[in-house]
Order: structure tokens, then sequence, then C-alpha cells
């Protein structure tokens, strides 16, 4: 069977078709910059989230999970710099009113929206933080924001989890929540949008071993690239040099992945120095020292981030997995996720759903596998073989088939491999 790729259209096709994701806000228009998830998509995001809990928070013995609220206090972003410097370069075409990342415009003299030359007017910076207002009064006092990331909820938490357990360094906060920019042009599917979420660590460490952390989490970076079933010569380290670098980094390493939208940045790794514990520090007038066991050797830890986008996570995934082949003369669209992401493990069907022995049959055994796999399909709609397509279409890996042979003669059912589209007989204790 011959495969080739896809393009981002296909994948956009397919996620809405078969419920992964909606645009946000669909049945009034929508809302630009917003995605819902649908039923597979939310089971898809949730496996890709847990795995990473899994990896790096439960297999760890120096991993404490934290979970902050969205909204905090003003001075946590005016401490971190957002306040003055989270922003990007805004200009607006003087015919249509449209207004585009200075940055990003492939063409400086041409209007991407409406196609006139020399319309632009200067560029002036633009921040893109959420603002709102905490309580009835709308004052200087009441402002807050949206968080722009969750690495500061895991900052103003390090000392409460250092009183409280007194970890040994290097240790590492872990979270994993929404944050909320208000992008001037989302852009890319769910690639750019104006409400995501992100999986972030702080690791802590002594300054002095700052490489060899930083060189264990690379290496850790490469084994959830490749747990998410991404090739490795599809993933590509970029080292940010010093004039790209944001100004608390004192080394970033951006992993790049080729997506359909050509080869853009998956997630990063940065060494942020004491920047963050130390603007908390001085703002706050409260230590963030840590003191080492046994001794009295006191500094304020240094850190490395590693940070994921699991938006992005995804939609690397369905791109790697999206594939079109050819099954006896006709064209095949499936996805080939690993069976540890895939939404459903099993989709169970009988042969003929009119008929009851092979019903009732099904039924037990679907029974039997959700009790075990809780991800598990019941299939009866069509005939055998426009089940199958629906089931590759959204990544299961296996439909279980029951026939009359299972009733009359071996009691096996048969197995259906996706990727493969092999058949073989196993009894149901074998599933």
């Amino acid at each position: 069977m011959s495969e080739t790729k896809s393009n981002m259209e296909q994948i956009v096709s397919l996620a809405k078709r078969r419920g992964f994701i909606y645009p946000g806000s669909d049945v009034y228009g929508g809302l630009s910059g917003t995605w819902d998830y649908g039923p597979l998509g939310v089971a898809l995001k949730r496996n890709i989230m847990q795995l990473w809990w899994q990896m790096f928070v439960d297999e760890r013995d120096d991993m404490y999970g934290v979970d902050a609220a969205i909204l905090m206090n003003q001075k946590v972003w005016q401490a971190s710099g957002h306040v003055d410097t989270f922003t990007d370069p805004l200009v607006e075409c003087e015919n249509c009113k449209g207004r585009f990342r200075a940055d990003k415009l492939e063409d400086e003299n041409v209007c991407p929206a409406c196609g006139k030359e020399n319309t632009f007017g200067p560029a002036r910076q633009f921040n893109m933080m959420f603002k709102t207002n905490v309580g009835p009064v709308d004052d200087e006092a009441s402002i807050s924001y949206l968080r722009p990331e969750t690495a500061q909820g895991i900052f103003t938490n390090y000392k409460n989890v250092v009183d409280t357990f007194y970890p040994d360094l290097p240790f590492g906060l872990a979270q994993q929540g929404k944050a909320f920019r208000n992008e001037i042009s989302p852009r890319d599917f769910i690639f750019r949008s104006r409400e995501f979420e992100q999986m972030e660590i702080e690791y802590f460490v002594n300054p002095a071993n700052w490489e060899e952390s930083f060189e264990h989490w690379r290496q850790q970076v490469w084994r959830w690239t490749q747990a998410l079933g991404l090739r490795d010569d599809m993933v590509h380290e970029l080292e940010v040099p010093e004039d790209d670098r944001a100004h608390y980094s004192q080394r970033t390493i951006d992993f790049e992945f080729d997506f359909p939208i050509g080869r853009e940045e998956l997630l990063g790794l940065a060494y942020r120095t004491d920047f963050d514990l130390m603007n908390i520090q001085n703002a706050s007038g409260k230590s963030m020292e840590y003191t080492v066991k046994g001794t009295n050797d006191k500094f304020v830890p240094h850190v490395i981030e590693p940070s994921f986008g699991v938006e992005r996570a995804l939609m690397a995934v369905l791109s790697s997995a999206y594939t079109v082949d050819e099954v006896n003369g006709e064209q095949r669209e499936f996805l080939k996720l690993p069976d540890h992401l895939a939404p459903v493990k099993f989709a169970v069907s009988p042969l003929l759903k009119n008929k009851p022995e092979l019903v009732e049959k099904a039924r037990e055994v679907y029974t039997i596998l959700k009790k075990k796999y809780g991800a598990v399909m019941w299939d009866d709609n069509g005939n055998i073989g426009k089940r199958y397509r629906r089931q590759d279409e959204i990544g299961t890996p296996h439909c279980v088939v029951i026939d009359f042979d299972t009733i009359e003669k071996d009691g096996m059912v048969t197995v259906r491999d996706r990727d493969t589209t092999e058949q073989r007989r196993v009894s149901i204790e074998e599933l």
C-alpha cells in the first residue's frame, strides 16, 4: 500500500467532519482565534495531557504538581514585565482598516486583506494580555488579567512548596492549564489561537549545575516527541541566538516540527536563570532563597523551563498521523495514531445488526472491553466496509467483529488492524 501525507485543509476537514475540533461559537458565525473540541478531540487532548503528566510528574521523584488560579494579582504581571513588554508590533491598513502583526507580513507594502499597496500606518506596540476587573468596582486597584502563560503561577507557588515539602534540589513544579493571548492575527487552525492550554515545568537548580539539568531536559523533550509518535527526522532543534532570545534567557532551544504549514515551533526549552524568583523577591520583599539541607548555604535557585503547548502537540500528532493510502483500488484516508493516544481503542460490531444472536454476543464482548479499556465504541451503522472506513478516519487501532462463526463454531472474533487492514481470528479472552 503506497501512502501520501496531508495538507492542512484535509486535516481541518477531517477534524470537523469526525468530531475532533469545531470552530468556536460556530452556530453564531464563529469567534476568530477560538476552537471547540468535540468528543474525539477532547479524548485525544486528554490522552496527550495525561501522557505528559504521567511521564513528567507521576514517574518522577523530583516533580510536584500545582494548579494556580487563572486570575492573579496584577502585581504578578507587573513584576514579571508582562504589563510593559508583552507586546507585538501592530500595523493598520488605512484602506480596509485591517490590523496585522508587522513582523508577520510577507510584503510590508501590500495589505493581505485588500491587496492595496503602501497603505500601512506606522507600527505600534500592542499588549496581548486580556485585561479585566475583579469585583464590582472598575478602578485601577481592581485590574487583573487572564494569564498569558502558566509559568508565573508556578513561580508564585515556589515558596509555598519549599515551605511545605522542603524538596531537595534540583526539583520541579509542573502545571497544566489555560492561557490567553489577544493575538492580533490568529492563524493556521489551532496553531496560534487566543485561548489555549499549556503544560509547563519550572525546574529549580543550583546555578553551578544548570548545564547538566538543561541537557537532561533536552533529552526528555526527545522522549516526549517520540512518545507522541513524531518521527525524529520531523523534529528539529533550533539553538536560538542571543539577539533573538527573551531578555531573561541565557540559553534557549526551540524544538520545531515539520507541520503541513511549514517548519514551526512545537515547544521550547529555556534557561531562565534567577530572573523570575529575583523579580518576586524584589517586588514582594519576601526571600526566595533556598537553604541547602544540612548546610548554611543559601541562594536563589536558577530555573530550567521546558514549555509545551497542548494544541501544538495535538496538531503535530494529527498531521503526523494523517495518511492517505490505497486499499483494493480505493483511496483510504486514516489516522495512524499511536495506540495509547487514540481516542477509541476498539470498535465492536455485530456483522449484521438485524440478527439478534449476533447483536447479543457483540454486546457481551463490548461490555467486557468497555470495562477493561474504557475507550471502546459500539458501531453497527452501515455495512462492515463503511464501518471500517469510519473507524480508520478517527484512528481506531482495532475493529472487533462478531459473526456467525463466533456463535456457531469457534467462539472467536475477527480483529482488523487499522494500519495494515489485516484480519485475524482471536479468542475473546485474548482481547
